[in-house]
C-alpha cells in the first residue's frame, strides 16, 4: 500500500527511488500483490452476473492474464531498451511495469460500482460485456501512459536517444496490448454468457475483435 500512495502522490521521489535502486524488490512485491488483489477482485466482481463458479474463475484468471502478458512482453522491452541504450536492470524494468499494472488494476475496482450497478439493473448481455471492454481500455490506456511517462522520465540520453526510445515504446505498447487482447480471448470466458453453462475455458475460435463487432451488432441491431 506504500508503494501505491508513493505513486499516487508522490511520484517524482518514487521514480528516484527506481532510479537509485531502493527497495526495488519490496516495491515489486507490493505492486504485483496490489495488482494481483485488483485483478481478482475485478474479476469476481464481473463473473458473478454468471454465476459462483464464474466468478471464482474469473476471479483466478483476471490476475493470470495481466501476469502472463507481462511475463511474455517484458523480455522484448528489456533487450530493445538495453540495444538503445538503457542502463536499467531486469528488476527496475518489472518494477515500472508492475507500477503500470497496479494502476491499471486500481482503476478497474474504481470502476467496480459502477459494474455492479449494472449487474442489478441490466439483463443485457451485450451492453455489460461492452460496457466492460470499454472500462477495460480506459483503465489500460491510463496505466499504460503512466508507464510511458515513468519510462521516459528515467530516460537521462540525447533527445536523439530519447527520440528513438520514444518510437520502440510506442511499438511495445502496441505490441503489449495485442498480446494482452489474445491471451484475454484464449482464457476466456470472464463474464459468462447466460444462455451457455459455466466453463472454465472456452474452445478457441474466432478473435476478441470480431467478438466486440459482432456484440457491437447485436446491441444495435445491425443484424
Amino acid at each position: 500500500m506504500k508503494s501505491l500512495i508513493s505513486i499516487l502522490q508522490h511520484r517524482e521521489a518514487f521514480l528516484k527511488e527506481i532510479a537509485d535502486g531502493i527497495d526495488l524488490k519490496r516495491k515489486l512485491i507490493e505492486l504485483n500483490l496490489i495488482g494481483v488483489a485488483s485483478f481478482a477482485v475485478y474479476g469476481a466482481i464481473i463473473g458473478s452476473q454468471h454465476s459462483f463458479l464464474q466468478a471464482l474463475s474469473s476471479c483466478l484468471k483476471l490476475p493470470i492474464l495481466f501476469l502472463l502478458t507481462t511475463v511474455i512482453c517484458m523480455p522484448t522491452l528489456f533487450i530493445f531498451s538495453s540495444f538503445l541504450g538503457s542502463k536499467r536492470s531486469i528488476l527496475q524494468t518489472f518494477v515500472l511495469l508492475a507500477t503500470g499494472m497496479a494502476i491499471i488494476g486500481v482503476a478497474l475496482v474504481g470502476f467496480a460500482p459502477i459494474t455492479l450497478f449494472f449487474i442489478v439493473t441490466t439483463q443485457s448481455y451485450q451492453f455489460f460485456k461492452l460496457l466492460n471492454v470499454a472500462f477495460f481500455v480506459v483503465s489500460g490506456l491510463l496505466g499504460v501512459l503512466f508507464f510511458n511517462r515513468m519510462y521516459v522520465q528515467l530516460s537521462e540520453d540525447g533527445e536523439a536517444t530519447k527520440r528513438s526510445r520514444r518510437t520502440f515504446l510506442r511499438f511495445w505498447l502496441l505490441l503489449f496490448a495485442f498480446v494482452g487482447t489474445q491471451l484475454a480471448w484464449t482464457l476466456r470466458p470472464f463474464l459468462g454468457a447466460p444462455d451457455l453453462p459455466f466453463e472454465f475455458i472456452r474452445e478457441i475460435g474466432g478473435n476478441f475483435y470480431t467478438d466486440v463487432f459482432r456484440s457491437l451488432g447485436h446491441l444495435f441491431g445491425w443484424h
